[in-house]
């Protein structure tokens, strides 16, 4: 099973495109989520960048810019490349 639920703000607007077949909404965005606990000289929120599709990606839209507190629901995902350094990078792509 991959489900993750992450509760926090957005830190930018959401950008929005429509594209593909059906011209399909796609809204990415960046979000933080406070940490429990707070380590000394680490950062108290995480920052994860994320991407909705469709009726939700519209909803986004319509509804939250920066600063909106959301409850977030959907899956993780990584990717990986090599930049132009020739190093390997593996990162998420959206919960």
């Amino acid at each position: 099973m991959n489900k993750v639920i992450l509760m926090g703000r957005l830190t930018r607007d959401p950008e929005i495109r429509y594209g593909g077949a059906n011209n399909t909404a796609v809204a990415k965005f960046s979000f933080a989520v406070p940490r429990k606990f707070k380590r000394d000289n680490e950062p108290d929120c995480d920052f994860i960048n994320c991407t909705a599709f469709g009726k939700t990606a519209e909803f986004i839209e319509k509804y939250c810019m920066k600063g909106t507190k959301l409850l977030l629901e959907g899956r993780w995902q990584t990717g990986s490349y090599t930049n132009l350094s020739l190093i390997h990078i593996s990162e998420p792509t959206r919960p």
